[in-house]
């Protein structure tokens, strides 16, 4: 079972600002898009979740944004599982320009699952415990 992936995305207008530097919350997006990809990758997809209701709910996001990615871009978004416990599980990112390969952001993020509607934290399965 696949514990990594790699997306690509190309900085469009809407994620820069004035400066046509990339926007925080674009960064954001294009993680979630990776990791959401990833999280189907291991069986969490989006048909099972709707109907399971059972859900990876982001509990953390920590980010280090080291060099602004622009207008035009291409940036890769490297994604991987990197730890599970019992009721969370940790999943982290490197962004790179794709062209020179220049490291633009570090991320790691934390996350749960979780029974809907009820909020009902749930134990990480077995199989995903056994990935790593």
């Amino acid at each position: 079972m696949l514990t990594t992936l790699t997306t690509q995305e190309e900085v469009m207008f809407f994620d820069t600002d004035c400066g046509q530097v990339v926007h925080n919350l674009a960064y954001l997006r294009m993680i979630e898009t990776c990791r959401t990809k990833l999280a189907s990758a291991l069986g969490m997809d989006l048909v099972s979740m709707s109907e399971t209701k059972e859900f990876p709910v982001l509990v953390n996001t920590d980010i280090n944004y080291i060099k602004p990615a622009k207008l035009g871009d291409t940036i890769e978004i490297h994604g991987k599982l990197t730890e599970v416990g019992r009721v969370k599980f940790w999943f982290e990112f490197e962004m790179r320009e794709k062209t020179t390969n220049t490291l633009l952001i570090t991320c790691r993020q934390c996350l749960a699952l979780v029974k809907m509607p009820e909020g009902k934290p749930l134990r990480v399965p077995q199989y995903l415990r056994e990935l790593l």
